[in-house]
C-alpha cells in the first residue's frame, strides 16, 4: 500500500483497474487532516494560514494505492464558516469518513456535515473515533454510543466504528483496512452501474468528459492548472475540450493524478490538468471542462427538493438560497412547483431560477443553504436541467416529475415525457443527451426503440442532421390545426384557391415547429389533411365557384383591365365604373389573379396577363441588347409608376437581367 508521498510496496503498477474518492466529514478540530496525514503519510494544510491556526480552510487532497484499487482523499474543512468549501469537494464522492473526536463527541457540524452526506446520496460511510490517546476507554465507548445514535435514522445505520489516535497510530491500520475494502466496494458499483444513491451512474468512464473544477492555480513553467475530480469519461494529452460556462476552448497540455504524470486520466479519479488556451484569470471553482457540445450551462431547473427535519421554517413561495452543485456555488431563487408549501423534512418538487448559469443534468445532487444568517436547509436532485413551464400551466407539476425516479438513469418515460414537452417542435438526441449527461448515440439508440414501439414518431431535420422526435399527439395537433386554419381561411375568404404557404405555415405550426415545414406538410399531404399546389396550402378536392353575379363581375372587370393594356384602371376606379363592393371586388381580382387572367406586379399593381404578353412580345421584337429605364418608358409610354414594377417582374421571370442601371434582355420567360 503506498501514499503519494510514503513511497509503496510495489504492489501497484501501471494505473488502476477500479477507482474511488473518499470525502471527510466532521465538526471543526475533531482531528480529519491529521488522521488523513495517520492514513497516507499526507499532510493535506497546504496554506501557512491554516498551519498556524491549526484548522483546515480549503479543501486538500490525498491518496493510497492498493494493487489495482485507487483511492482520493478529498479533506474538507469542519468549520461552519467554510463549509461553502467543504461543499466544493464533495461532488463525485462515492465514500464519506465521519470523524467525530472522541473527547468532543458528536457537535453541530457532525450533524451539519451528515446531512450533507445524505442530502447527496453518499452511498457508504465509515466512521473514525478520533483522539482516543486524549480519553479513557469509557469515554471512548460514550462518543461510539452517541454516533450510534444519530447514525439510527440515517441510510448508514450499521456503519463500520473504528477507534483511532493519530498520535500514537492506534486503530490507524484497522480503519485503512477498512477505508480499502469499503473503497473497493464502492468502485465495483460504480464499474457495474449499480452506483446507487446518485442515479444509474452505468459506465461513467464510458461517458462525455466532465471535470468539475474545484481548483485553479498558475505554477511557474507549466501555466494554468486546474483540479477536481473526473466525474465522467477520459482525458488523454491532446484533447480539445470546452470551458463551461463561458464556452471557451481548451486543449489539455499535460496530466497528472495523484502526483504522477498520466497519459490517461479516468471518471473517478482526483485530476490535475494543465490546460492551454485559457488565462488563469478565466478559469474559477465551479466551473467545468468538459466534452465539447455534451453539457450545457442553466439558469433554470427542476427537481426534486427534501427540506430537513430541523430547517428553520417551511419553504411557501420564492426564496432565496446558496445552490452548490458539483463545485459551483450559485445564489438562487426557489419555490414549490404546483403551490402549497414544503414543511420541513417534507420533499417536493421544486423549480430554482439562478443568478448566474451552472452546468448540471438530471440526477445531478445540490444543497441548498439560507444565504444569511447560513444554514443547511436541504438539499435534492436534479430533474430537468433545460427545464422551462409550460405556457399557460406554470402551476403544473414538472413533466418528468418525482415519480419518474429523479435519478440519471436513461428511462424511457423520461425520454417520452421530454419530448412530449417539446410539442411540435420536437427534440433531438444531442440535446436530450446533454440533459442526461448522456452520448447522443446512446439515447439515439432508445428513441428509435421508442419509435419501433410507437410511443415516438421521427421527423427528419435535413442532411446532416438526426431527426427529431415528437409523440404521435402532437402530429394529431397539427392536422386538427391543420383543418381549423384552411377551413378559417376559407370562411373568411371563400374565393381564395389557396392560402400562401408561409402563411399557413406560421398559423399551423408554432415556433420551432416551422422549421420541419417541409416534413409536416408532407405528412399532411399524405394524410390527406390537406393539398399542396405550388406556393398555395388547400384543402383535398376544394375548388373556388363564383356566383352567377360574381361570374358577370369577373368578365367585366377582365375586360376592363385588358382593354388598359399596360396602364389599366385601379381596383378602386374599375369598382365604381361596375359600380361594385370593393371587399367583393378584391376577392374576385384575386380568383383571376390565381387563376392566370391577371398579374399582381411588385407594389400591388394589377394588370391583364395578355398586356404582360403583348409586352414580352414586342420587347423581344425591338431589338435591344441593352436598354435603361428612360428607353423603357420612351418606348412602351409609361410613367415611373409603372416602368419600375414593369422591369421587376420581367427581372423575376428571367425575361430581363439587371446589370448597373441597365436591363439586359434574356428571353422571352
Amino acid at each position: 500500500m503506498s501514499g503519494g508521498r510514503a513511497g509503496g510496496d510495489g504492489d501497484g503498477h501501471g494505473p488502476p483497474r477500479l477507482r474511488a474518492v473518499v470525502g471527510t466529514a466532521g465538526h471543526v478540530d475533531h482531528g480529519k487532516t491529521a488522521l488523513i496525514l495517520a492514513l497516507t503519510g499526507i499532510d493535506c494544510d497546504r496554506w501557512a494560514e491554516e498551519k498556524e491556526r491549526g484548522i483546515t480552510i480549503d479543501l486538500g487532497f490525498a491518496w493510497l494505492r492498493e494493487g489495482d484499487l485507487q483511492v482520493g482523499f478529498v479533506d474538507v474543512p469542519g468549520h461552519e464558516r467554510f463549509l461553502h468549501n467543504a461543499l466544493a469537494g464533495l461532488g463525485g464522492i462515492r465514500l464519506a469518513l465521519l470523524v467525530v473526536a472522541a473527547d468532543e463527541g458528536v457537535k453541530p457540524q457532525t450533524r451539519e456535515h451528515l446531512d450533507v452526506c445524505r442530502l447527496l446520496g453518499i452511498p457508504r460511510l465509515v466512521v473514525a473515533l478520533t483522539k482516543t490517546d486524549l480519553v479513557s476507554a469509557d469515554l471512548v465507548e460514550l462518543a461510539g454510543l452517541e454516533v450510534e445514535e444519530l447514525l439510527a435514522g440515517s441510510p448508514w445505520p450499521g456503519a463500520l466504528r473504528f477507534p483511532v489516535s493519530s498520535v500514537t497510530g492506534e486503530g490507524v491500520a484497522e480503519l485503512r483496512a477498512a477505508l480499502m475494502e469499503a473503497a473497493r466496494e464502492a468502485a465495483e458499483a460504480d464499474a457495474a452501474g449499480e452506483g446507487g444513491g446518485t442515479g444509474d451512474v452505468g459506465d461513467r468512464a464510458a461517458a462525455p468528459v466532465r471535470l468539475p473544477i474545484d481548483r485553479a492555480f498558475h505554477l511557474k513553467g507549466l501555466g494554468a492548472l486546474v483540479t477536481g475530480t473526473l466525474a465522467g469519461g477520459r482525458i488523454r494529452p491532446g484533447d480539445a475540450l470546452e470551458l463551461l460556462p463561458g464556452g471557451a476552448a481548451i486543449r489539455v497540455r499535460g496530466i497528472q493524478v495523484h502526483g504522477e504524470p498520466r497519459e490517461e486520466a479516468v471518471a473517478g479519479e482526483r485530476t490535475s490538468l494543465q490546460v492551454a488556451g485559457v488565462e488563469l484569470g478565466e478559469l474559477a471553482r465551479g466551473q467545468e471542462i468538459v466534452e465539447p457540445g455534451a453539457f450545457a450551462p442553466t439558469r433554470r431547473l427542476a427537481a426534486r427538493l427534501t427540506l430537513l427535519p430541523d430547517a428553520p421554517k417551511p419553504i411557501t413561495g420564492p426564496t432565496e438560497v446558496r445552490v452548490h452543485l458539483h463545485a459551483a456555488e450559485v445564489i438562487g431563487r426557489l419555490r414549490p412547483v404546483g403551490g402549497g408549501e414544503i414543511a420541513p423534512g417534507a420533499t417536493a418538487a421544486v423549480e430554482l431560477r439562478l443568478a448566474a448559469p451552472l452546468v448540471a443534468v438530471r440526477g445531478d445532487r445540490f444543497i441548498v443553504r439560507r444565504p444569511s444568517p447560513p444554514a443547511t436547509l436541504g438539499g435534492g436532485v436534479v430533474l430537468d436541467p433545460a427545464w422551462r413551464p409550460r405556457r399557460g400551466r406554470s402551476a403544473a407539476p414538472p413533466p418528468v416529475d418525482l415519480a419518474a425516479g429523479g435519478d440519471g438513469a436513461l428511462g424511457d418515460e423520461v425520454l417520452v415525457g421530454w419530448v412530449r414537452d417539446a410539442g411540435e417542435a420536437g427534440a433531438g438526441a444531442a440535446e436530450l443527451a446533454r440533459r442526461l449527461g448522456r452520448r447522443p448515440a446512446e439515447v439515439a439508440a432508445r428513441l428509435e426503440a421508442l419509435n419501433a414501439d410507437q410511443r415516438l414518431l421521427a421527423v427528419p431535420e435535413g442532411a446532416g442532421h438526426g431527426p427529431r422526435w415528437i409523440v404521435p399527439a402532437a402530429f394529431r395537433r397539427v392536422v386538427e390545426r391543420a383543418g381549423q386554419v384552411l377551413e378559417e381561411a376559407f370562411r373568411r375568404d371563400r374565393l381564395a384557391r389557396g392560402v400562401p404557404k408561409a402563411e399557413a405555415v406560421r398559423r399551423i405550426l408554432p415556433g420551432r415547429a416551422a422549421e420541419l415545414a417541409d416534413v409536416y406538410l408532407g405528412w399532411l399531404a399524405a394524410a390527406g389533411t390537406i393539398a399542396v399546389d405550388g406556393d398555395l396550402v388547400g384543402l383535398p378536392g376544394r375548388e373556388a365557384e363564383l356566383t352567377g353575379e360574381e361570374s358577370a363581375l369577373a368578365r367585366a372587370a377582365a375586360d376592363r383591365f385588358a382593354a388598359g393594356g399596360l396602364t389599366p384602371p385601379s381596383p378602386a376606379a374599375v369598382a365604381a365604373e361596375l359600380g361594385a363592393k370593393p371587399q367583393i371586388l378584391d376577392g374576385v381580382l384575386r380568383y383571376l389573379v390565381e387563376r392566370g387572367r391577371l398579374v399582381r406586379l411588385p407594389g400591388g399593381l394589377i394588370l391583364a396577363a395578355s398586356a404582360l404578353e403583348r409586352l414580352r412580345g414586342e420587347l423581344a421584337e425591338a431589338g435591344w441588347d441593352r436598354f435603361s429605364v428612360a428607353d423603357f418608358k420612351d418606348r412602351f409610354g409609361l410613367s415611373r409608376k409603372w416602368a419600375i414594377p414593369l422591369l421587376e417582374h420581367l427581372d423575376s421571370t428571367g425575361v430581363t437581367r439587371r446589370v448597373g442601371d441597365e436591363r439586359q434582355v434574356v428571353g422571352r420567360g
